[in-house]
């Protein structure tokens, strides 16, 4: 699982607990500027593709680094799911990662920040 910080102008997405090991990964640093948007999307986690580094024991848990979009001439999605039904989808621009496909402990919370962030103040 995955627990969302706003810290002044970058939003910090921190790895909890044994996920930490399975993603190989503690937390990832996200500059607000850089978010498209969020959304619900339970079958995200579903996707397949190519697992570099991470972990994927098929029905329980997908974390790492996952090439879904192809390998050659995308960016990797990092992904952090056990229980689909809590997950997230946050969209990035400027980054290592095209998304963020994570399980969080609110999803509509989570995605009503990310979203409210995204939204230039004007």
């Amino acid at each position: 699982m995955v627990k969302i910080e706003q810290q002044d102008d970058v939003v910090v997405f921190v790895v909890e607990g044994w996920h930490k090991l399975w993603a190989l990964r503690s937390e990832l640093r996200i500059p607000q500027a850089h978010i498209k948007g969020a959304r619900r999307d339970a079958q995200a986690a579903h996707a397949s593709g190519l697992r570099m580094p991470g972990t994927h024991i098929p029905g329980f848990l997908k974390a790492g680094t996952f090439y879904i979009d192809g390998f050659f001439d995308s960016k990797p999605s990092f992904i952090d799911v056990q229980h689909a039904a809590n997950t997230i989808v946050v969209d990035l621009a400027d980054e290592q990662f095209n998304r963020l496909i994570i399980e969080v402990e609110d999803p509509d919370a989570a995605v009503a920040l990310l979203t409210r962030l995204a939204t230039p103040a004007s």
